[in-house]
């Protein structure tokens, strides 16, 4: 049952790190792919966990049908831990404010609208400790329910699918050793959004930036034109970015500037930052911005250095998909059978779809049904994880 899958999958740790040197960046992600090579196993569905982490699977259908791919990522978020995760499973929801456990914590349609189509559907939230990993075991859930689902049908009812289950997705590093070859698709769908009625198939440019701010130490009462704190002029940069580039004030095709982490002393203070924007000419225009805060900075601070990193995270994959139409005709064609009145929406995000895209498989993005990822107000809404079910189920079936 999708539910009780789903269920089990989260209530495993696989929370990524930035900062491992390690691939997959933690091993206790192992942990959620050996169950899921097990179980892929026992369906007599043919596996490949690779040395990367990389678990490919592949069920033969029809021969005169090209195969298509399904994938997920199997690692949490950072920002919210993930460890002994208790779900909360909600019935027939009323539409009340929903309590997190014991936390204090409310769930309420007042701050969440989307809860208010939520009436009389199955709710899974969380009990306000943790994040509740939906992003992305809904997708993996799914997935694997189409699966079985497929292993139903005789060999000439079903196209053949590809499945990929990829660790370090939220840091990035999900493609890393990504083999088209092992994957043996022609084109594939990440489950890995939020509505099912979405389908994504531009997201943001992204680069990330790590800013090192060297100052110069001396005793404060002999500071006078000599100190140079590193940690006060880190704050100086920051605010010198355009407010309005925040993630707190930009939505829909808003690119932005996140300041992820931050930490410093008098002689050094480092942060990082990731960049966005779904346009190129815009995104250049951020990071030129950097450069010339930089500049300016140094030039006003003698002795003062500055060092900028830039990193080119992904690319926006319609680059690739808008020349793929059969990737956008397959899903929209499992979106009328299923009477959805589908839209394109331009994810404001990251998919490992993006880069698999440049790698040679055309990847847009589909729903899981839920919402609110990467903290502890994430809930998934049953009903939507079995129409994403359906929906892609429907993608294969002959």
């Amino acid at each position: 049952m999708l539910l009780d899958d789903f269920i089990r999958y989260v209530k495993i740790d696989t929370q990524s790190d930035d900062e491992s040197e390690l691939t997959p960046s933690t091993l206790k992600q192992y942990d959620l792919l050996n169950l899921l090579k097990k179980e892929l196993d026992e369906l007599k569905v043919e596996t490949k966990l690779d040395e990367y982490g990389r678990l490919y699977a592949f069920l033969e259908g029809k021969e005169d049908y090209d195969p298509i791919g399904l994938c997920a990522h199997v690692d949490t978020a950072l920002e919210c831990s993930d460890k002994d995760v208790k779900p909360q499973i909600i019935s027939n929801y009323d539409g009340k404010d929903i309590k997190l456990g014991t936390s204090g914590l409310i769930l309420s349609p007042l701050d969440y609208p989307k809860l208010k189509e939520c009436l009389g559907k199955t709710i899974v939230t969380t009990d306000g400790t943790t994040l509740l990993g939906a992003d992305d075991k809904a997708g993996i859930a799914i997935i694997m329910d189409v699966v079985k689902r497929l292993t139903k049908l005789s060999k000439d009812e079903r196209r053949s699918i590809g499945i990929l289950f990829t660790p370090d997705e939220e840091i990035g590093r999900g493609p890393e050793h990504f083999s088209l070859k092992d994957y043996r698709v022609k084109y594939a769908y990440t489950i890995d959004g939020a509505d099912p009625k979405f389908i994504s198939i531009e997201n943001f440019y992204a680069y990330s930036c790590n800013i090192d701010v060297f100052g110069k130490s001396i005793h404060p009462g002999e500071g006078k034109g000599k100190l140079l704190n590193a940690s006060l002029i880190l704050s100086e940069f920051i605010n010198l970015l355009p407010k309005e580039m925040s993630p707190y004030y930009t939505s829909d095709r808003q690119g932005f500037n996140h300041v992820v982490s931050l930490s410093g002393s008098v002689e050094h203070a480092f942060a990082h930052i990731i960049i966005r924007n779904h346009d190129k000419k815009i995104l250049e225009k951020q990071i030129q911005d950097f450069k010339d805060i930089k500049k300016e900075l140094m030039e006003k601070y003698p002795g003062l250095n500055i060092e900028l990193l830039f990193k080119e995270q992904y690319k926006n994959m319609i680059e690739v998909i808008k020349d793929n139409k059969e990737c956008i005709n397959t899903i929209e064609n499992a979106m009328r059978k299923n009477n959805i009145a589908f839209e394109y929406e331009a994810t404001r995000g990251g998919t490992d779809g993006a880069t698999f895209s440049f790698l040679g498989c055309p990847c847009p993005n589909i729903g899981t049904g839920s919402y609110n990822h990467h903290g502890k107000f994430e809930f998934a809404v049953l009903e939507e994880m079995l129409l994403m079910s359906d929906i892609a189920f429907d993608i294969f079936k002959i």
